[in-house]
């Protein structure tokens, strides 16, 4: 309650209505397979369309090299010309790929961003560069002050430029406009004429890395760990190299030797020479405490260098193993493979297109059932064409969660410049969201047209159907004047409750919608005011769902019903913190099989 110490009116906001709620999207897919380039371990990379993919990813896949684990790229492809509009994906690579290495200057050590011989096309351009200079009024030993100390840090290495010379000196600390240097200055530096000639410069340098159509250009990269633009700091966000700064902590050049003579007691007196301490010009020598500009410090020489790569590799593709597509949990940022999908919460569908290991769907199968978030979408062995044997393959599967399609679709393979067979996993994901777009989630994902597909690897006539469809493997179908169209909705399920697409992917959908736009209700009072408004909320959802269409009834009272209080919960639930809402909702089923019966019609038959 509020306090009120003092007489007077006071206004008081409070909420009391319904919160309202938004429903989550259902059409981002999430892909697993072999690319040309791409991370490995991390968080799954977001995409909108094939140019974005190979921007992150690269180009189509040889046959001879990948052979029948190519498919990623055509598939992403077939799912954005089918209607998808985002996916995001999970590389894998073989665990003997290597990441090419650039013949970097000394201090410096350039690697490819992903393992692949694409790495070995990255260029490298590094040349000296100066942001910021400042004239100097003032000169006291160690101390300048400088007309503007913007764009200078502490740990720079500057140059003092007189016009013919140029020497070279680290800042120590800075106030306001008063520089304190490692080393002496030279007064000879001051300049305090209207139009100067002589500044104390910064020392940048310019990194431009090329590799093929893809440049990046990093201006000012500083060596200085404690300047804003710290070169593993400019290219921590590079989509093509990763860079370390491999020299030691400062050592420098010992002064000349000192003249020791004794005194009158015979110690040894103190030399008073002063000479500064000058950099060491060798391969350990430090940038961040010695006295040479940085394109120098990293051994660079001239008005530019460049770097070149080599030594990346594919790896032993052929002995690429279930465990590389599952992938492994070591923690956020570390996750590969399915196991990557952790690091997301929108994706609503997953694939892992052409591969039909066993222990890989059912691991996919297994990650969608455990987040009860997402579906699973499954490909047929392209081998598999009598039923028997496909039947035989089906049964190791038996989940709400996953749906399996079959044939493989003839395309195009815009790479080689020829026909090629296609699993249709990812083509399926882009119908779903398709459908989930133009209709909503409560469409089944059938009599569908699949777009660029210009024939099936087999042809299935309806007797052959008749025994895969209540098995729940779904065909897709070529019929005369109407295209090629996928014609099943079943998931793998043997629960009938369960055996419908659209009728899991729509329980996902609402689930996913209340626990997202509900979070508001945690840590209120647990009372009749709270259930009351949470009543309110799923109500007005659910009214909303009912009116697109998604659930059964002519009436909403017909379509759903939302209880919460007293008879949801007891006594000990209140105590212990529970608040328990029961919700029902008549889901629409697609009309499977239509019957139209038919019988001959006389003018009396009707008395």
């Amino acid at each position: 309650m509020p306090e009120y110490l003092s007489p007077g009116v006071y206004v008081e906001e409070y909420e009391s209505g319904s919160v309202p709620m938004a429903g989550v999207g259902t059409s981002t897919a999430g892909f697993v397979g072999l690319a040309e380039k791409g991370p490995v371990i991390g968080k799954p990379q977001f995409v909108t369309s094939i140019s974005d993919y190979m921007r992150i990813y690269g180009s189509y896949l040889s046959e001879s090299k990948y052979g029948d684990k190519r498919f990623l790229p055509y598939a992403v492809e077939s799912f954005f010309v089918n209607g998808g509009t985002k996916c995001y994906i999970m590389r894998v690579a073989p665990s003997d790929a290597k990441a090419a290495l650039g013949k970097a200057p000394a201090v410096l050590t350039f690697a490819a961003a992903s393992p692949g011989e694409w790495g070995n096309r990255i260029k490298i351009s590094v040349t000296p560069a100066s942001r910021q200079k400042s004239p100097i009024y003032e000169v006291q030993g160690n101390d300048c002050v400088f007309k503007t100390t913007d764009g200078f840090f502490v740990g720079d290495i500057v140059a003092f430029d007189e016009g013919k010379s140029k020497t070279y000196n680290k800042i120590k600390a800075i106030q306001e406009n008063t520089v304190t240097f490692e080393n002496p200055v030279n007064p000879s530096i001051v300049d305090k004429a209207i139009v100067p000639t002589k500044y104390v410069k910064s020392s940048e340098i310019n990194i431009s890395i090329k590799c093929d159509d893809l440049k990046e250009d990093y201006n000012f990269v500083s060596l200085n760990p404690d300047s804003p633009d710290y070169i593993l700091s400019r290219l921590a966000k590079s989509e093509l190299v990763t860079v370390n700064v491999a020299f030691k902590e400062s050592e420098t050049a010992k002064p000349p030797e000192k003249k020791v003579e004794k005194n009158s007691k015979g110690d040894k007196a103190d030399d008073t020479s002063s000479a500064p301490s000058i950099a060491v010009p060798e391969v350990s020598a430090p940038v961040s405490g010695g006295f040479l500009p940085p394109f120098e410090a990293i051994g660079a020489k001239g008005t530019g260098i460049t770097v070149l790569f080599e030594g990346g590799s594919e790896g032993n593709i052929a002995g690429i193993s279930a465990a590389d597509y599952m992938g492994s949990n070591a923690g956020p940022g570390k996750r590969t493979g399915i196991q990557a999908f952790i690091e997301v919460s929108d994706v609503s569908m997953l694939a892992v297109p052409g591969i039909t290991i066993p222990e890989v769907q059912l691991s996919l199968v297994a990650h969608c059932e455990l987040t009860k978030s997402r579906f699973a979408v499954l490909d047929v062995p392209r081998d598999k064409k009598k039923i028997d044997e496909i039947l035989e393959y089906k049964d190791m599967f038996d989940s709400s969660y996953a749906a399996m399609y079959h044939p493989w679709l003839e395309s195009f393979d815009s790479f080689a410049k020829k026909r090629f067979y296609l699993p249709p996993s990812a083509t399926m994901c882009g119908i779903y969201a398709r459908c989930d777009l133009t209709i909503g989630v409560h469409k089944a994902p059938a009599n569908e047209v699949v777009r660029a597909c210009t024939g099936l690897e087999y042809d299935y006539n309806s007797s052959e159907q008749d025994r895969l469809n209540p098995a729940g493997v779904n065909l897709i179908r070529s019929f005369p004047g109407r295209g090629i169209r996928v014609w099943g909705a079943r998931t793998c399920s043997s629960n009938g409750n369960w055996k419908y697409v659209n009728v899991r992917r729509l329980f996902i959908y609402l689930e996913e919608s209340i626990k997202a736009n509900t979070n508001w209700v945690v840590f209120e009072p647990n009372t009749e005011i709270l259930w009351a408004r949470v009543q309110r909320s799923v109500e007005l959802f659910l009214s909303s769902t009912w009116r697109a269409g998604a659930l059964a009834g002519s009436t909403p009272d017909e379509a759903f019903f939302v209880n919460i209080g007293r008879n949801t919960m007891t006594q000990d639930d209140i105590d212990n913190g529970r608040l328990i809402c029961v919700i029902g909702v008549a889901p629409v089923k697609p009309a499977e099989f239509v019957i139209f019966r038919i019988g001959q019609y006389t003018a009396n038959s009707g008395e």
